[in-house]
């Protein structure tokens, strides 16, 4: 960065003693400046006047307040070395004294200007030095560079005044000194005393000569009519004649001299404008400290501290030249406080004017600025308020152009700049805001944080214009590659973009933007996520079914939501609140909560659809034993085909939420299966269904020839009454024996597919990217529930309904209308037990082994059931005595042999389990009918109490026999064939003989 100063000892300077021989115009100012859009917000002319204009106008103020600074009359100076060329000048001849203290003051090179250390500016050689070589610059080769000696030739060359120019000007001055007896040059209006004292015969030529005339004509209109000091009244005499004098000589010059009668005129109308008073005591001339022209004027000399050969230097003689130039402040009306906002402005134009890279010139800006704000508390001028005004909101609007767009402004190369605008932009604000504003002061001030509102904004509007660029990207790079195969989704590159934008912006501008705002990063991560809950929302309410595009963006916008959030958390580790109020910003996405409606969405439709299916096939499943060798339906290897494709499907979803979701898929099929368990089951009857009612009680007929004939049409009654009963079993081929075998074999081999499916679902979490160690570890939460019961308990109803079935319905006419009907030796058991063994082969080879035995073990009991039955409760075609009680009991034996096979049927503990209660009630038919008399009595006293004594209760039919119940005692006398029997029925219960 080339330095601000430039060290002027001899030899060294850039500057040159003199310009180009014989040049009498002035020369234009450094071109190096890059053109700027800022006008200058010190006011705009409403004249016609140049900046080469206001320059020498400039300077002839300069040159007049420091000749006469002594109050010595006026005198020329020969400030120029004897080897300068221009030794040759007009003004050669004229005797130059070096007598006056202001403008022969002699410069050193100072150490370190005081000026510079206040503005925080770098000394001579503390950074790389100007490109130029020492001397270089307009004239260098014509002559030897000679180093300015008085500030008076400092400030020419720097103004690039031509010597001849200078030279004439201070001929003048000091033939204007000569009258100014007693006074001070504010007391004389100086473009009039020009004009009086300089004729044509001073310039080189006629063109020169108009020139210059009309240059203080103007000078004298915008200083006394155009912004006067004291306003104008509209009917002042002397206003509209000065203006028709102007006018007039603007389009033909005037002579001027001292006793011309234009002249005369032209100075009655000056002097009468100027001296009009303002309010203040002097007597002054008020012709150049009217706003804006004194500021413009002012500004031509601040411009001055700068090397002409390098525009971001400021002279290593400022304070002397600052000096002097705070000399004009009587003439152009200029205090302290509209000399700091001059000099904070001029510094901050040539910063941006320069290129904007030379920060010391931008950091010198903002420490004037503070001086500026100190000002702006102390007065309440309307003028010096206005002015303020327009500056701040210049300097402001120039930041703001930058800081609102600042990921547009900054990048690695000029990033170093950022915090000085800032810096700058956020002083300039809080002026404005709490020291112009009036809406300020009417607030109570300690409520607004003016910093850190500004940077707020700028955070918001830069990452708004960020946002908008890379959403533009994203749909551009989509476009792109829409012929690729598998594109990604326009929000999920977004959702990309803004996680890297946001990332970017914590490192490289949150940095320098936490000066102002502690929580620079949440705001800016905030903005972000709102930007893009715009557009993830809006996508959201789009979304009707789970497809991968979906999902992809999705999980995109919850992986940048947590990547967002986590930075909000980070930056405000320190805030008072610990970022509550940024995170409140930031309502969740509900990405994971999308996902997870969207994976219920596409579950329950894989329910519905398997329910139907369900339906629809159970509704034509025959139940075939030769469908397939395992003896199950086709229907249950297709559902559990569907549900193993199902829970594939599941695991492949590209979704990070498997563990969560997948209990509602497994409830689902849960209730799937057991909804197929329970439609398996349904219609096959139960025990229940296929044990036939118990006739009335009745009491034997003994020794009735027509015995035999009554027991016919009975048998014939009941098989009638029986066979409606079983009705709706009958005629439907898949309720048979073979097909409800099929039934259990499906349920079973349901429910032993749980375990596989339960551990396949195990394998899938595994490899699951999502899941965690306690997701399957837990075993618990990963089981089907509802279909292993209803399995068990379908296999339960099932085995017993097939038992029933073949004892009760379908070898009724061997055990219900055969067994013991007549003559129990002519009617024995043999039939059953070879009807029941042919139906045991047949489940033997049709269930599968692991329930084979559940069901044997349960025709066994039916067997038993059915053997109790036939002789407790089988109807008036039925009668025992004592000597049938040993071929009942060898019956009973010969059918638990059959279950037993010789040891290779049920075990022996099995078949005494089962037969316990039919060994228990056998003794009562070898026992006489006095003694079960008796004994019934006996039991029936002890159920009923004292209340039988009178007569005997008849006991309920419980259907649990027992030989100690009186009704099971009582169905023994019932069925005996014996004449006591028959005759304490009769008397106690009156019981018929048939019914």
């Amino acid at each position: 960065m080339a330095h601000l100063f430039r060290d002027l000892s001899l030899g060294h300077s850039k500057r040159e003693s003199t310009p180009p021989p014989l040049q009498t115009k002035p020369q234009p100012m450094p071109t190096k400046l890059t053109s700027t859009s800022l006008q200058s917000p010190l006011g705009q002319l409403a004249s016609q006047l140049t900046d080469s204009d206001l320059r020498l106008t400039a300077y002839d103020v300069f040159l007049a307040v420091c000749r006469t600074s002594s109050s010595k009359p006026l005198s020329t100076s020969s400030s120029f070395n004897s080897d300068s060329p221009s030794h040759n000048s007009p003004s050669q001849n004229h005797n130059h004294s070096p007598n006056s203290p202001a403008l022969q003051r002699s410069l050193t090179s100072a150490a370190a200007s005081k000026m510079k250390k206040a503005l925080g500016l770098k000394s001579p050689g503390s950074s790389s030095g100007s490109k130029k070589s020492p001397g270089s610059g307009p004239g260098s080769g014509q002559g030897k560079s000679k180093r300015p000696t008085t500030v008076g030739e400092l400030m020419r060359i720097q103004m690039r005044v031509p010597e001849t120019v200078d030279s004439r000007v201070r001929r003048a001055l000091l033939r204007i000194g000569g009258g100014l007896v007693g006074r001070r040059i504010e007391s004389v209006v100086l473009p009039l005393e020009l004009l009086q004292q300089l004729k044509q015969s001073d310039f080189t030529d006629q063109q020169e000569y108009d020139a210059w005339q009309k240059r203080n004509l103007k000078v004298l209109e915008a200083g006394l009519l155009l912004h006067p000091r004291v306003p104008l009244d509209k009917s002042n005499n002397a206003s509209q004649r000065l203006r028709q004098i102007i006018h007039a000589a603007l389009d033909r010059p005037i002579e001027t001299g001292k006793n011309n009668e234009s002249m005369q005129v032209l100075r009655s109308a000056v002097m009468s404008l100027a001296s009009r008073s303002d309010g203040s005591l002097s007597d002054s001339c008020h012709w150049a400290d009217g706003i804006p022209l004194n500021l413009r004027l002012y500004e031509m000399l601040l411009e001055t501290c700068f090397d002409i050969n390098d525009e971001t230097s400021i002279v290593e003689e400022v304070d002397e030249l600052m000096e002097q130039i705070k000399k004009t402040w009587v003439i152009l009306g200029i205090n302290q406080m509209l000399h700091n906002l001059c000099f904070t402005w001029v510094l901050f134009h040539r910063f941006v004017a320069t290129g904007q890279d030379e920060m010391d010139l931008l950091y010198a800006a903002d420490s004037q600025l503070a001086e500026v704000a100190k000002d702006a508390k102390t007065t309440k001028d309307p003028d010096y308020s206005k002015i303020l005004s327009s500056t701040l909101s210049s300097i402001l609007g120039w930041a703001e152009k930058r800081l609102l767009a600042y990921h547009d402004t900054f990048d690695s190369g000029n990033i170093y700049t950022m915090q000085g605008i800032v810096s700058i932009g956020v002083s300039a604000a809080k002026i404005l805001v709490e020291d112009v504003s009036t809406e300020y002061r009417r607030k109570r001030k300690g409520t607004v944080d003016v910093a850190r509102n500004r940077i707020d904004t700028y955070i918001r509007s830069s990452l708004r214009t960020a946002f908008a660029q890379r959403m533009e990207k994203a749909d551009s790079s989509r476009r792109a590659s829409k012929n690729q195969p598998n594109p990604l989704p326009v929000l999920a590159i977004l959702a990309k973009d803004v996680g890297e934008l946001a990332v970017h912006e914590k490192q490289v501008f949150s940095p320098i933007l936490k000066g102002w705002h502690p929580l620079a990063a949440g705001v800016a991560v905030a903005t972000l996520h709102a930007c893009y809950a715009n557009e993830i929302k809006q996508f959201i309410s789009g979304i009707m079914e789970l497809t991968p595009d979906a999902v992809q963006v999705l999980r995109a916008a919850d992986k940048l939501e947590k990547d967002l959030v986590q930075i909000a958390v980070e930056d405000a580790v320190d805030s008072d609140d610990g970022g509550k109020a940024i995170i409140r910003e930031m309502p969740p996405y509900e990405a994971e909560a999308a996902i997870a409606n969207l994976v219920k969405g596409w579950i329950k439709t894989r329910l519905d659809r398997l329910k139907e299916w369900v339906d629809r096939n159970l509704q034509q499943e025959v139940w075939n034993p030769q469908a397939n060798q395992e003896g199950y339906a086709t229907s249950a290897v297709e559902i559990l085909r569907i549900i193993d494709e199902t829970l594939d499907a599941f695991f492949q979803l590209p979704i990070p939420t498997h563990p969560a979701l997948l209990p509602d898929l497994m409830a689902g099929l849960d209730k799937c299966l057991q909804y197929y368990a329970i439609k398996a089951k349904s219609g096959c009857g139960s025990r229940n269904t296929y044990v036939p009612t118990m006739p009335a009680l009745t009491r034997c007929e003994t020794g009735s020839k027509f015995q035999g004939v009554w027991r016919k049409k009975e048998k014939s009654q009941n098989s009638q009454k029986r066979n409606s009963q079983v009705a709706t079993m009958n005629g439907d081929n898949s309720f048979g024996i073979p097909q409800l075998c099929v039934r259990i074999n499906t349920l079973h081999r349901i429910r032993s597919e749980m375990d596989v499916l339960e551990k396949r679902i195990i394998t899938h979490l595994r490899n699951c990217e999502s899941a965690h160690v306690e997701d399957f570890s837990n075993g618990l939460s990963k089981k089907f529930e509802l279909t292993p019961a209803a399995c068990v308990e379908g296999v339960q109803q099932l085995s017993e309904a097939v038992a029933y079935k073949i004892v009760f319905h379908d070898l009724s006419y061997v055990l219900w209308d055969g067994l013991y009907v007549g003559e129990p030796s002519s009617s024995r058991i043999d039939p059953l037990l070879q009807e029941l063994e042919r139906n045991l082969l047949i489940i033997s080879e049709t269930v599968h082994e692991r329930v084979r035995t559940r069901i044997i073990t349960d025709i066994m009991k039916a067997s038993c059931d059915g053997f109790l039955l036939v002789l407790l409760a089988g109807g008036p075609s039925r009668a025992f005595s004592r000597q049938d009680s040993q071929i009942i009991e060898d019956d009973f034996k010969a059918l638990k042999d059959l279950f037993w096979a010789n040891g290779d049927g049920l075990p022996a503990d099995l078949i005494d389990k089962f037969s316990a209660t039919v060994r228990g009630v056998l003794p009562l038919f070898r026992t006489d009918a006095e003694s079960l008399i008796e004994r019934f009595r006996r039991v029936t006293l002890e159920t009923y109490g004292s209340s039988a004594r009178s007569r005997l209760p008849l006991p309920p039919t419980s259907g649990q026999w027992n030989p100690t119940e009186p009704n099971t005692l009582l169905r023994v006398l019932c069925y005996r064939n014996d004449e006591t029997a028959s005759k304490f029925l009769k008397k106690t219960y009156n019981l018929p003989k048939k019914l």
